[in-house]
């Protein structure tokens, strides 16, 4: 070896090593489930007008060759004829979104001037043609009786576990006619790419998104984090629930995750508790709120968002949202409760505690807005210490769904568990002097916590601790 190699190789083994950019950690995807757009629409979402008597909504993505916005709807008919009387509805050109799964076409058309209590069929123009003919069902100008579903945060675990419960949901129960999610519809953090997550999202729930209005609220995931010129962290609507969801604008003025739908005897009223915990909107919603709830004309009200104001995993409730919401639900006598976030379940009935809830019903006192959470998806919380003795009725590490059947003056709800066994039930009845509660006298299956490391089905417990 010559001098000057071993010099070189000295001088190399002494001088400390350059320090290398840290590796980015992949970023995982969907096994086994390429969703890249293809050349006919997929993601199609139905989503009601603020007055779906006579309007409705839908949202869906093309690949990068359909670049206008095309279906076609008519009155369905009972033969194979729809095209005949079919009209072309137009609406603007795709809004163009990149992703890990390549390039693709977001188009959102909304469908006017309907007919209340009609079947309509639609399709939608892809670059290699038109999908099959989707029918949904407007509402009735009348206040009939009609079902809904309820489901939690599906966010994780999408397409393995919370699949499952959605399609568990629509096949034990017909007739469903809309869909109300409390928030963090995926991870959209570090679960999965989020365009897989939202590819996952879609498939769950297959053709019944399509058919289906659904009322999505959002929930803490479905924004992202940025970070402003100054340095300071702040949040803001990802890109997918925008492009995802054709929305009545009817809420919050700028703020198009709040608003609300009439449907057949119902006001939902769906808010944006990061919005208004993160971003400082909480005077505007709680204002809208309260004047949204006064002008309501509906038998029920039910208001629908993510952060729970009493928390069934986590040690403190969600102050902001007690302190600003929970008296205009008092003072406007909302019905029902809708919420996420905390990936366990909870009846509350009432603050004091369920036995104070329970004496109080027995003595005949009204009752007020009952508080549900709930979640759908894989990821569990523990159970916090007052979850224990203040909700009616609690679950951890189970996955759930909720059917609400309303019917005139009596609003029927129960809770089901992934495999459709009944966890939980109650019915409101709505007197002259308010509503009175009443627990299901079907049989429910047993209080499903953990023992120590055993969860509730003799496995590990996953509900882990918040």
């Amino acid at each position: 070896m010559s001098r000057l190699s071993i010099a070189a190789l000295l001088l190399a083994t002494a001088a400390p090593a350059m320090a290398q950019p840290a590796a980015t950690p992949p970023v995982p995807r969907s096994a086994g489930t390429p969703y890249a757009a293809r050349t006919l629409p997929d993601r199609i979402m139905l989503t009601p007008a603020a007055d779906p008597t006579q309007g409705m909504a839908v949202a869906y993505r093309t690949d990068a060759a359909q670049t206008t916005s095309e279906a076609q709807i008519a009155i369905s008919v009972d033969g194979p004829t729809l095209e005949e009387k079919a009209v072309l509805v137009t609406g603007p050109a795709g809004t163009a979104k990149d992703s890990a799964n390549g390039p693709a076409l977001y188009h959102q058309i909304r469908f006017d001037n309907l007919k209340p209590d009609t079947v309509y069929a639609y399709r939608l123009k892809g670059s290699a043609g038109w999908t099959e003919w989707l029918q949904f069902h407007t509402a009735s100008v009348q206040a009939k009786p009609f079902r809904f579903l309820y489901l939690g945060d599906i966010q994780n675990g999408i397409l393995t576990y919370a699949s499952r419960v959605i399609r568990q949901a629509f096949h034990a129960n017909g007739g469903i006619e809309l869909v109300a999610h409390a928030g963090d519809l995926a991870a959209q953090r570090d679960d999965l790419d989020h365009d897989d997550e939202w590819g996952e999202f879609n498939q769950a729930g297959g053709y019944n998104w399509s058919i289906v209005p659904q009322l999505p609220a959002t929930g803490n995931h479905e924004y992202i984090d940025v970070v402003k010129p100054d340095g300071s962290e702040s949040r803001k609507l990802g890109p997918y629930f925008p492009l995802q969801f054709a929305l009545p604008d009817n809420g919050v003025q700028g703020l198009k995750t709040t608003y609300y739908v009439d449907y057949q005897g119902v006001r939902f009223i769906i808010l944006d508790g990061t919005s208004a915990i993160d971003l400082g909107t909480m005077a505007q919603q709680t204002q809208w709120l309260d004047a949204t709830l006064a002008s309501s004309k509906a038998k029920w009200n039910v208001v629908l968002f993510h952060q729970p104001v009493f928390t069934c995993a986590r040690p403190d409730d969600t102050a902001e949202i007690k302190a600003a919401w929970k008296p205009v639900f008092d003072k406007r006598k909302v019905d029902l409760v809708l919420q996420g976030h905390d990936h366990c379940y909870s009846r509350l009935t009432s603050e004091a505690g369920r036995e104070a809830s329970a004496q109080a019903r027995k003595n005949g006192a009204i009752q007020g807005p009952v508080y549900l959470v709930s979640v759908t998806g894989s990821k569990m919380y523990g159970l916090n210490d007052r979850a224990r003795t203040q909700p009616d009725k609690t679950a951890e590490a189970t996955e759930l769904y909720q059917i609400v059947d309303v019917d005139g003056d009596r609003l029927k709800f129960r809770t089901y568990t992934a495999s459709g066994k009944l966890y939980d039930g109650f019915d409101l009845t709505k007197g002259a002097d308010g509503n009175h509660l009443t627990d299901t006298s079907e049989p429910t299956i047993a209080v499903r916590t953990c023992t120590g490391n055993i969860g509730p089905d003799g496995g590990k417990c996953v509900a882990r601790g918040k």
